[in-house]
């Protein structure tokens, strides 16, 4: 079997180790690693050095690329990996908002990254200089969190034995990263939109109002939309949010990453432990790339380092048995579907079963665990509708017992 290359510069003369299967290499810098579309390579000599290394030829074709390229090699954005398209137009968002204060809300799953994006901004903004201050909403315990947030005084509770100045307080002049802003509170949610309205708040315990200059940046694997609904977060304080939402597109959405992200975490991880590991199967590779990653980069960072330790030589040896789906190596799957795909289907599914009744104890919105307000607002955004508008396609159904009965076919999964 062929072995299989990175499209990245390889030194060539160089010490040359062969292993029983086919392999990728994992030499060279990452910023040189060639996209979809390349133009073609040529050998350039690296000054200095007689060793030859495989470069793009630069011919104006992917002038965007190239700078995408430089964006990311950036200080800007230190560890945000990758180039694919969905990567290269959130790094173009970065760049067009970080130049200015409005409140920025990052969109995205678990383990996507969302703290790299915030850290992007803040040290692409004039605020660079002043400190970067980070505050998770869903760490903390309820009765702590306003305290952490705004600081209080001597005295403002039980325990409160000395004077504390809170996160916000620190990033005075700077940026205030809060994650998972869909866990505060309802009751802390005024003071937090009444800070992002006027920039005044109060410590816990004081009368004395204080003014503050912070960029704050949130973000949130939750769906605020569905929480308005359900009354549990401010509408007020969302529309205050979403001034530039940025949603971060999940692994399984950029796989074209993966094998350069692979590849920096083993370099990562071989340097902390103290080891050497410079390939990696290609079977292996392909099924990294094929596996939806339910846990995004943050799963395939553990995953990388643990095959780190377990490998006993040069070449790096996933337990494949470890990742949570079967996937045969060089098998082409399915799309894996996105949760918005499987929640429509869900939902059209239990419709079709309740013959479109939505409220009532044998409605759908009752056997979805859902009151009928929060499921029409589901169905709205997912765009699903009722049979017998225009925006659907129809067609008899026989069997059923009732004359025209309707089969939904937009959206609908086999």
């Amino acid at each position: 079997m062929a072995s299989i290359s990175f499209a990245f510069p390889h030194v060539h003369g160089g010490d040359s180790r062969s292993t029983s299967d086919p392999v990728f290499k994992l030499k060279g810098n990452p910023s040189h690693w060639l996209v979809d579309n390349e133009p073609p390579i040529t050998k350039e000599t690296v000054p200095h050095s007689g060793t030859e290394i495989i470069a793009p030829r630069s011919n104006g074709v992917n002038e965007d690329l190239r700078l995408d390229e430089e964006i990311c090699n950036e200080a800007g954005f230190e560890g945000i990996v990758g180039q694919s398209a969905v990567l290269r137009q959130v790094l173009r968002l970065i760049e067009t908002v970080a130049t200015g204060d409005s409140t920025v809300l990052l969109l995205g799953e678990t383990g996507t990254g969302k703290e790299l994006i915030a850290r992007a901004i803040h040290n692409r903004s004039r605020r660079k200089e002043r400190n970067f201050v980070k505050l998770n909403c869903a760490a903390i315990p309820t009765g702590l969190l306003e305290s952490e947030l705004f600081g209080h005084e001597r005295g403002a509770f039980t325990g409160a034995i000395a004077q504390k100045v809170g996160r916000l307080e620190l990033a005075d002049r700077g940026s205030l990263f809060l994650d998972e802003i869909g866990d505060i509170p309802l009751e802390l949610q005024p003071k937090l939109l009444r800070l992002l309205q006027e920039r005044e708040f109060e410590r816990l315990g004081s009368t004395r109002t204080q003014r503050v200059d912070v960029r704050v940046v949130a973000a949130t694997h939750r769906d605020l939309e569905g929480m308005i609904v359900e009354k549990q977060f401010r509408s007020d304080l969302y529309y205050r949010l979403n001034v530039f939402p940025i949603s971060i597109p999940p692994l399984r959405e950029r796989p074209g990453d993966i094998p350069q992200l692979v590849r920096h975490f083993v370099q990562h991880a071989a340097r902390k432990m103290n080891k050497a590991i410079d390939a990696i199967p290609c079977e292996t590779m392909d099924a990294l790339t094929q596996y939806p990653w339910p846990g995004n980069i943050r799963e395939l960072e553990n995953v990388i380092e643990r095959a780190v330790i377990l490998s006993p030589g040069l070449v790096l040896r996933v337990p494949l048995q470890d990742l949570h789906t079967r996937i045969a190596p060089g098998h082409k799957h399915e799309r894996s579907q996105t949760l918005e795909e499987v929640e429509r289907k869900h939902i059209v599914t239990t419709l079709r079963e309740t013959r479109w009744v939505l409220s009532g104890p044998r409605g759908a919105a009752t056997r979805l665990g859902l009151n009928r307000a929060t499921l029409y607002f589901r169905m709205k955004k997912l765009g699903i509708v009722r049979p017998g508008t225009e925006s659907w396609n129809h067609e008899i159904t026989s069997g059923t017992g009732r004359a025209g009965q309707s089969k939904i076919l937009a959206g609908e999964m086999s």
